[in-house]
Parts: structure tokens; C-alpha cells; sequence
């Protein structure tokens, strides 16, 4: 059990150090978001396992309920940065492939007032 723990910790470890390094080097917003969303929720999620292992059932509970949270509340921080930097121009848009929100933000400037939702 004490092997599994310590493999299960060090590769959470290893995800969170990869995701630091993604947000040090990835050049624009967008990319790092994602470098610090994914890889830190799952580097999270594996120190939390292989925490679990080490402790008796009832403290995992409340461990799993540290997972739950992040899980929930991660893309969704993701979201609302990824739109604020967004609308304040932060993102270069000619790196984007697809901008979803150009017709959103086209559309109420058109109206002479920005949608709630955009």
C-alpha cells in the first residue's frame, strides 16, 4: 500500500511541476489556461489518492470532497478568465482557430449594449 501511495503522489507531483512549467512557457492566454487548469486538477487528484491510501476511511470522505470541489470549480474559474481576457483583449486572436465569441461580441456591439451572457 505504501509503494502504491508513494507512486500515486509523486506522479501528482509530476503533473503539478509540468503544469507550472506549461504556464512559464506557453505563450498566450488561452494555453495557459489550460496548463493551469488540467494538469494541476489531476496532479490534485492523484496527491489526493494516494493520500487516501495512507489514511482510514473516514478522513478519505473528506478528501473526496476536496476532489469533488476542485473538480467542479476548476473549469469553470477557467471559463470566466478565459472571457474576461478575452473581452479586454488580452487574447491575440489571430492565434485562435475558432472564435466562437466574435459573433457574441459583434452582435451587441451592433445593438449598441453587450449581451449578459457574453
Amino acid at each position: 500500500m505504501n509503494v502504491l501511495s508513494a507512486i500515486f503522489l509523486l506522479a501528482g507531483a509530476l503533473f503539478c511541476v509540468l503544469g507550472a512549467v506549461g504556464m512559464l512557457r506557453l505563450p498566450d492566454v488561452p494555453s495557459r489556461l489550460q496548463a493551469a487548469t488540467k494538469p494541476q486538477t489531476l496532479g490534485l487528484l492523484l496527491i489526493l489518492v494516494g493520500t487516501a491510501l495512507q489514511l482510514p476511511p473516514s478522513y478519505a470522505v473528506g478528501l473526496a470532497l476536496v476532489a469533488l470541489f476542485q473538480v467542479l470549480t476548476a473549469p469553470v474559474l477557467s471559463q470566466f478568465l478565459g472571457r474576461a481576457a478575452y473581452r479586454t483583449g488580452a487574447v491575440d486572436e489571430s492565434t485562435l482557430l475558432c472564435d466562437d465569441l466574435k459573433s457574441v461580441r459583434d452582435s451587441g456591439a451592433e445593438s449598441g449594449s453587450a449581451s449578459p451572457g457574453a
